[in-house]
């Protein structure tokens, strides 16, 4: 495993390209199609005596190589884990046409090749669980190096597959996200909920108050956009005659990148016939103190600068009181011009169309980013939440509530609206803000209406993201995915050596 007489990448890269061809000129195939791994690592690790002495066949990428005279120690990592490999170098059994390295070429392999060794369970003169190889296979030659560590974060998005190799404790960050989501689906299923199908491309978007994105139909020789919300079509299925659903899925929504938002990211969103928005906050309760316990086994957690238990009482704040409290502005009665200057003077840059809407909406963002939680923020106003049942106590505020922890906003819902003519008002206040300029307010969707005068139940909606695992995890939107978007670009060593025969432009993309 010789690298050292060329440093860079690309000399690095020429000696794998012999050793490569040293292989193949000795009939060995560097890529073979089939493995006979028998065990991950781990089994092997944790149930030593069972295994203690017993021939297995295990396999992974070689993350370790110490020489010493007629030994070689090296360790091989699957997605389990590492485990040690000791070679006597005199012991190995050849067979080229099983692909069998011998003594003389096992020198052609180099850190990050896969491996599969056979050979016996044991312990060496230090104690350390080992696989004492007998035979030794390529699996797959690898051209380039894995690199120490990353030069920065935008290199661990682009490059996650080196991330993962370099930092495998982030493997299992993702291993824990992989349980977020199962929990959740468990949960939700134990209760009666049925997961469901919606369409991802929608004539019409709506559910949330979002740019989308837009994508041409070729077949139909129509636009359609990416959905922001699985919200309209889960409640035809309710109108349907289902009465508890859900959905687990992606979602897009074409706004800006920051710690808390991707353009594409995982939603849970469910629908409750014969409930109410209370009903609904209970279960959002449970449901989070479930995730804490059967992830993580605890529910304190940091974020963000801010501590929450979610064991604690969730306190109830009142939109309307909280915002008076905050900044002496009755959002009522206010003219927009006070409003607008209480935002200025709170330094809050203000995008897009500038409305009343827009203008208390960054005030309250203003005042959650103070609160840590566990709390729901209730009685938001209907000009808010166009699709929010009003109370019947007072048509201006609406039965919704939204998860405020960490100062942000970790869940969504309400008590749906199921009167056709209610929502049609609603719809075309908001079409109204749509055609002066605010992209983010909600479309006219008037098959929706259609639907709600055939009839839909009393029904409470909620949703929630992957927000609350980059929060439990105390990590960025980008950290806790993947695969973030990022701009396209293609590293400077692929265009050294791939120059001659793709054309690159100067952002990096083939042309």
């Amino acid at each position: 495993m010789e690298e050292n007489l060329k440093s860079n990448l690309i000399g690095q890269r020429d000696i794998r390209l012999e050793k490569l061809n040293q292989l193949k000129k000795l009939g060995i195939n560097p890529y073979p199609a089939k493995s006979h791994k028998q065990y991950q690592n781990k089994e092997i690790l944790e149930n030593f005596d069972k295994y203690e002495g017993k021939e297995v066949c295990l396999a992974g990428r070689i993350t370790a190589w110490r020489e010493h005279g007629k030994l070689i120690f090296g360790d091989i990592r699957d997605q389990t884990g590492d485990i040690q490999v000791m070679i006597r170098i005199n012991e190995l059994e050849e067979d080229k046409e099983k692909g069998y390295l011998s003594s003389e070429n096992i020198n052609l392999l180099d850190l990050a090749d896969f491996i599969e060794v056979y050979g016996v369970i044991g312990k060496t003169k230090t104690g350390q669980i080992s696989i004492m190889a007998k035979n030794i296979r390529l699996l797959t030659k690898s051209l380039r190096p894995i690199p120490r560590k990353l030069k920065n974060k935008e290199q661990m998005f682009r490059r996650r597959y080196l991330d993962l190799v370099i930092n495998p404790e982030r493997i299992k960050m993702f291993q824990r996200k992989t349980k977020f989501w199962q929990v959740q689906r468990e949960f939700l299923q134990k209760k009666g909920f049925m997961e469901v199908e919606v369409p991802v491309l929608e004539t019409v978007t709506g559910g949330a108050d979002a740019a989308p994105f837009i994508t041409h139909h070729s077949a139909l020789d129509q636009d359609f956009y990416l959905r922001i919300s699985t919200e309209l079509y889960q409640k035809r299925l309710i109108g349907a005659g289902y009465e508890k659903i859900f959905t687990l899925g992606p979602n897009f929504r074409n706004e800006g990148l920051d710690d808390e938002h991707l353009q594409e990211y995982t939603q849970l969103e469910w629908y409750w016939a014969y409930a109410d928005f209370r009903d609904n906050m209970e279960l959002v309760k449970d449901i989070f103190l479930h995730i804490a316990y059967e992830v993580y086994g605890k529910t304190e957690f940091s974020t963000r600068g801010h501590t929450f238990n979610l064991a604690d009482d969730w306190k109830e704040i009142d939109y309307t009181q909280h915002i008076k409290d905050r900044f002496n502005i009755d959002i009522f009665k206010d003219e927009d011009k006070k409003i607008l200057k209480v935002v200025e003077e709170n330094n809050v840059e203000l995008d897009g169309d500038i409305n009343r809407n827009r203008l208390i909406d960054n005030l309250w963002k203003v005042a959650r980013a103070e609160i840590s939680g566990p709390a729901f923020l209730i009685n938001q106003p209907k000009f808010i939440s166009p699709l929010a049942k009003s109370h019947d106590s007072n048509q201006e505020l609406t039965e919704r509530f939204q998860v405020i922890i960490a100062g942000s906003e970790l869940g969504n819902g309400y008590s749906e609206i199921n009167d056709p003519q209610d929502q049609l008002d609603r719809f075309l206040e908001q079409q109204e803000l749509r055609d002066e300029g605010d992209l983010e307010a909600h479309m006219l969707d008037i098959d929706f209406v259609e639907m709600l005068e055939y009839g839909m139940p009393p029904t409470s909606g909620y949703g929630q993201s992957e927000r609350i695992f980059w929060f439990m995890e105390d990590v960025t939107a980008r950290e806790g995915t993947f695969f973030p978007q990022m701009r396209l670009e293609t590293e400077n060593s692929t265009k050294q050596i791939y120059g001659d025969r793709i054309k690159f432009t100067k952002k990096g993309d083939k042309k």
